[in-house]
């Protein structure tokens, strides 16, 4: 590697090498102020002021000061060095400017790639994505101008109704999976479901973005079938809320004072965007009319990445209240629980049932919000059971990203709890396994 070089300046009074020029022109003064004593006792009273540099003779100090200061600065080898060691700074004040500014400029895109990738860039909500599509559809020669017209209407008047238009749910699939196992499972194994929930795809309006707020509402399709939870989810009128209308409610919990770090990660705002929501946000929503609790399974707990402590808590969770009797539980049974909200990072999904086979192997049983109606509902003809079950199947292997959060369900809040909750949440904190 090359040396740099270094600029010196040598003292023209003594053999002192400075760094810089400036240190250099302080040094001189010195040498002058003990010169002008030196001639003052050697004159006899009379001052003189002699330049050291040549043989110029001033009137006074100052005079003297000032002239030497002009061989500093116009001398042809202190000239070059000052003007380069100026230059030189200057550069690095400019280059220094740049790259604050380059700096900033990266940031702001940063900052916008992420208002874009997470839906918050006023770029519009799931009514102005649907409407996109329809355009795109007619500009394509799929759909006419008329039919625009009526699905737009049609899309303005569910909206306007806060309820899910249905367009996206499939019914009846956890009994047809309960028929298939009853029928299917092989000796030594057991299998528990979830008590009956609705599948809920994504739709034009949401794709990219509303895994959440679809695993939500097939949440909801369950609470709202059980005895329990009808007075409390009584305000959502026996129907499924829209998206926009989960966003309204998720809104409503944080002015309630839920959350208040995930309000401010938002600016309070949903309505209007495409913006992702997770596990703290369906809490959120939940806080305010029921007991939920968050699990993070922050870290793998086998080999490869794998998690089977999660596999074994969610077997345990489902598995536990059907095995409290003396006797052996059935090889099939479907609980009065409903399902987990499951978590990771990018997406979302919802789990309906755990599989034991009798080698102790275990797999979850999930419903995505990904999946079509179309493929959903090859689950509900009997010839297509078998390989659209083999879909929702999901074994550790295929469950290796390194965190995962749960949000489930246990019961109803009392005021009293509901307000411990809300305070509670100022810090909002998971429960970590392990």
């Amino acid at each position: 590697m090359p040396c740099l070089s270094v600029k010196s300046f040598t003292c023209p009074m003594c053999t002192l090498v400075c760094a810089d020029c400036f240190i250099l022109q302080e040094h001189v003064e010195l040498h002058l102020q003990d010169q002008a004593e030196l001639f003052l006792g050697s004159s006899g009273g009379v001052q003189k002021y002699e330049c050291p540099l040549c043989s110029v003779t001033c009137v006074d100090s100052s005079s003297l000061q000032e002239h030497v200061e002009l061989h500093l600065e116009y001398g042809p080898t202190a000239r070059d060095s000052c003007r380069d060691l100026r230059l030189a700074r200057k550069l690095q004040e400019e280059e220094e400017q740049k790259r604050k500014a380059e700096g900033s400029r990266q940031e702001a895109e940063d900052f916008k790639q992420l208002q874009r990738q997470f839906g918050l860039d006023n770029g519009g909500g799931y009514r102005r994505q649907m409407e996109r599509s329809l355009e795109r559809a007619v500009s394509q020669g799929r759909l006419t101008p008329a039919d625009f017209h009526r699905k737009r209407v049609e899309m303005m008047e569910s909206l306007a109704s806060g309820m899910d238009d249905g367009r996206t749910q499939t019914t009846g699939l956890l009994a047809v999976v309960y028929e298939f196992y009853q029928r299917e499972a092989c000796a030594g194994t057991h299998v528990w479901l979830c008590a009956d929930t609705d599948h809920y795809s994504t739709s034009a309006g949401d794709r990219g973005w509303g895994c959440g707020y679809r695993n939500f509402q097939m949440l909801l399709s369950s609470l709202q079938r059980m005895e329990q939870y009808n007075t409390a989810l009584n305000t959502l009128r026996g129907s499924i809320p829209s998206i926009p209308q989960v966003q309204a409610l998720i809104e409503a919990a944080w002015a309630e004072g839920v959350d208040p770090q995930g309000a401010s990660h938002f600016s309070g705002r949903l309505q209007g965007t495409r913006a992702w929501i997770g596990a703290t946000e369906i809490y959120a929503v939940l806080s305010l009319l029921l007991r939920a609790r968050i699990f993070d399974f922050h870290q793998p707990t086998g080999p490869s990445g794998t998690h089977p402590k999660l596999f074994e808590w969610v077997k345990n969770y489902f598995s536990l209240p059907s095995s409290r009797g003396s006797r052996l539980p059935p090889r099939v049974v479907k609980t009065t629980l409903p399902p987990i909200y499951l978590q990771h990072q990018g997406h979302s999904r919802s789990i309906v049932g755990v599989e034991q086979r009798r080698n102790g192997s275990m797999c979850l049983l999930l419903l995505d919000p990904g999946s079509s109606p179309a493929e959903m509902r090859k689950l509900l003809t009997q010839n297509a059971a078998s390989a659209s079950i083999t879909h929702m199947r999901k074994f550790p292997g295929h469950l290796k990203h390194r965190q995962y959060q749960m949000v489930l369900v246990e019961g109803l809040l009392s005021p009293e709890e509901k307000q411990i909750r809300i305070l509670n949440s100022k810090t909002l904190h998971a429960e970590r396994i392990p």
